[in-house]
């Protein structure tokens, strides 16, 4: 406009995340120990410790050993926490390091039967985005 105010209407980029992922991982990456990145399709539960130490760990750390009473996958994990895929890597292994969260990585033999692979598709098209609208499933 004319006056330096912006156009009127949403904003077409949306607000921006409170946190950055490198700052919830101290600028760490997704990898294991052996220089693999954890699979998606890996599961994890928390651990009687995880548990108890609840009320000591970061917001994000508390979050994810909270959702791991049950097993779950760290895509469905990220997804139902709205973390970064590979920011949920780093602090899934960091809690794992600390006895808070034992980490179940499937057979890969498993991971390469497309008949797995088409139900993980599924059922990340079953979660709805950050405005619950399901994605297309063409």
């Amino acid at each position: 406009m004319a006056d330096g105010s912006p156009p009127p209407g949403p904003d077409p980029v949306g607000p921006a995340p409170a946190v950055r992922p490198f700052l919830v991982t101290a600028g760490r990456v997704a990898d294991s120990g052996s220089g693999r990145t954890v699979p998606v399709e890996t599961q994890v539960v928390a651990t009687a410790e995880g548990l108890d130490a609840l009320d000591r760990l970061s917001f994000e750390q508390h979050d994810i050993i909270a959702a791991c009473r049950l097993p779950q996958s760290i895509a469905e994990l990220a997804a139902r926490l709205r973390l970064h895929l590979n920011v949920v890597r780093v602090l899934a292994e960091d809690l794992r390091a600390a006895g808070q969260l034992t980490v179940y990585v499937p057979d890969s033999d498993a991971t390469h039967d497309a008949s797995v692979l088409r139900r993980v598709i599924d059922g990340l098209r079953a979660i709805p985005d950050s405005r619950g609208v399901l994605s297309d499933t063409d």
